[in-house]
């Protein structure tokens, strides 16, 4: 069975003025999407800003959304490292504070070999007991798996279970589900491409759209899977514009702007990310009052 099936949001972490995680925010945005109708949250991964946190700050902040969830929905912690170690540790860790599963990201920097990526995430898995999914994000890491790692991984790795896939590559995934006899769970990594996923065999998206518009994120993965494909479908392309403009630089610069004009308050980036750009938030802002969102700084 699927850790999650849905639009799981990939959660930002909000900060204070004097750059300390805003846990009190935290708490609202996590009852916000629950309300709003998320099917998991993603915690500490790249919208969370993990990789500007120390460890202790990291596994405070799974613990904290663990509790605060308390089981309503299902939490998958980011626990990826370029350190194989560290990997190891950030995984147990998020186990002993109750995480339902684990996004581990491809070694960033290391440029590991596939043979070398199947022993990291082989002993990553083997460390703990629970499900793990696969996240390959070349673009970001410099460091991709092919679709025979991927099911290599998957076919002899009991608890690898799933593969976030941002690699935008259409062949490539399918591939993946041919090698997995449409078995592993697919998760879109990137929010233009849920419903090219969701006909591929994928269970829904791990989102950055959904931090600001929950429902409708949900709603695309639902509406296909209960076979309201025009309806679907009709989401995934209004809300194609919202999508760009929120890419509009890298994540999660446009999306902390966005919740910040909506009124969310969750405050500035850690260095080495910056402000939006001042010629990007008009754009931002037109595209989110033509989705429908209300703007209101």
């Amino acid at each position: 069975m699927a850790l999650f099936t849905g639009a799981g949001v990939a959660i930002v972490t909000p900060f204070k003025e004097n750059q300390e995680v805003n846990f009190e925010k935290l708490g609202e945005i996590l009852e916000n999407q629950i309300t709003g109708g998320t099917d998991a949250i993603i915690v500490c991964g790249t919208t969370g800003e993990a990789s500007t946190m120390t460890h202790e700050e990291h596994l405070e902040v799974i613990k904290y959304t663990v509790d605060k969830v308390n089981k309503r929905i299902p939490v998958i912690a980011g626990t990826g490292s370029n350190c194989t170690k560290t990997a190891i540790f950030l995984s147990q860790e998020a186990q002993s504070v109750g995480v339902d599963g684990v996004l581990v990201v491809t070694p960033y920097y290391n440029k590991a070999t596939q043979k070398g990526l199947i022993a990291h995430f082989t002993a990553i898995a083997n460390s703990i007991d629970l499900p793990v999914i696969l996240y390959n994000i070349p673009g970001r890491t410099g460091c991709g798996m092919t679709a025979e790692t991927i099911a290599t991984l998957y076919n002899e790795v009991d608890n690898i279970v799933g593969i976030k896939e941002a690699t935008g590559d259409i062949g490539h995934i399918a591939k993946i589900m041919q090698l997995t006899n449409g078995k592993i769970d697919l998760y879109s990594g990137d929010d233009n491409q849920v419903v090219p996923l969701l006909s591929l065999g994928g269970k829904g998206v791990i989102s950055v759209l959904s931090n600001i518009a929950p429902k409708e994120t949900h709603d695309i993965v639902e509406k296909y899977l209960t076979g309201d494909l025009k309806g679907s479908l009709d989401l995934q392309l209004k809300a194609l514009p919202l999508i760009d403009a929120l890419f509009s630089e890298v994540n999660p610069i446009p999306v902390k702007k966005a919740m910040n004009l909506m009124g969310m308050e969750v405050g500035s980036l850690r260095a080495p990310l910056t402000e939006m750009e001042e010629e990007h938030v008009p754009g931002l802002k037109k595209a989110m009052e033509e989705f429908g969102l209300t703007v209101v700084k």
